[in-house]
């Protein structure tokens, strides 16, 4: 029998890259246990601190699984069992609004961010963004670390950015693509790759890196996180999770991890 834990862990496991995952529907009482979330990978550190504050506030858990929006959102497509889905950008709620899968009313932009270019804490790269900078030279053929520019949106957001400076066709072959914005700031971690698009949220969590320059928010769309229940899994509990994403204990979390707070306040 799929339990929810044992889909939870199996989708947790293809988000890293060590093994593939099915989705799968599960009987409603069992989908009932505890809330579900799937979120973008960007989300790890504050969104496992709001949900550890929330299981503090009213002993109920919330098991978080961790991907690209991307993959998350074409899990939820394809039966997986989860009650809310927060993704890092509004195209990929779309995807599962214009299939009926949101339960209506729900959605709410929750958090902003801001997109980065990072370097090994090491490195002594600098750089100052604007049109046509050398980031090739700056590259000195190395890698460039960003998520998948097609699908994920921190590639999305990095590459928008890098055509409008009109700086892309000089990199591209550089780019080094990972499966979720995390991998990649783990290349640059790693000393893997010499420089990286990541979020400032990402840079913050990871010592191992350093900011080397910050997009102009001109450059790329405007990143927003959304968050909305499903419709066809959603658990009693889901509508109070959502609540207390919107409170000010939650605000408090997201926004010392660096995140911009974009929710109205309804909680205490």
């Amino acid at each position: 029998m799929v339990t929810r834990r044992n889909f939870c862990q199996r989708l947790a496991a293809a988000a890293s890259g060590i093994a593939p995952v099915l989705a799968a529907a599960v009987p409603q009482s069992i989908a009932a246990e505890r809330i579900n979330v799937f979120a973008a990978a960007s989300l790890k550190n504050a969104l496992d601190a709001v949900s550890l504050s929330w299981q503090a506030t009213t002993s109920k858990e919330a098991a978080v699984t961790y991907a690209a929006s991307s993959a998350l959102a074409k899990q939820i497509e394809n039966g997986a069992p989860a009650d809310v889905f927060i993704s890092a950008d509004l195209d990929w709620m779309n995807y599962l609004a214009d299939k009926n899968l949101l339960t209506p009313g729900s959605e709410v932009k929750l958090l902003g961010n801001e997109l980065i270019l990072i370097a090994p804490r090491d490195s002594r790269a600098e750089a100052r963004i604007e049109a046509n900078f050398p980031l090739s030279d700056i590259l000195g053929g190395g890698k460039l670390a960003m998520a998948d520019v097609k699908a994920v949106p921190a590639g999305k957001y990095g590459k928008a950015a890098l055509e409008n400076l009109g700086v892309w066709t000089s990199v591209e072959k550089n780019v080094a693509q990972a499966e979720n914005v995390r991998a990649a700031l783990k290349l640059v971690a790693a000393g893997e790759a010499a420089l990286g698009i990541v979020y400032a949220t990402d840079a913050k969590a990871e010592p191992s890196v350093r900011v080397v320059a910050m997009f102009p928010a001109g450059s790329h769309p405007e990143i927003v996180y959304p968050a909305a229940t499903i419709a066809t899994l959603a658990n009693p509990d889901a509508g109070e999770f959502m609540n207390y994403l919107q409170s000010a204990k939650a605000k408090a979390i997201f926004e010392e991890q660096g995140f911009l707070y974009l929710a109205a306040v309804i909680g205490d």
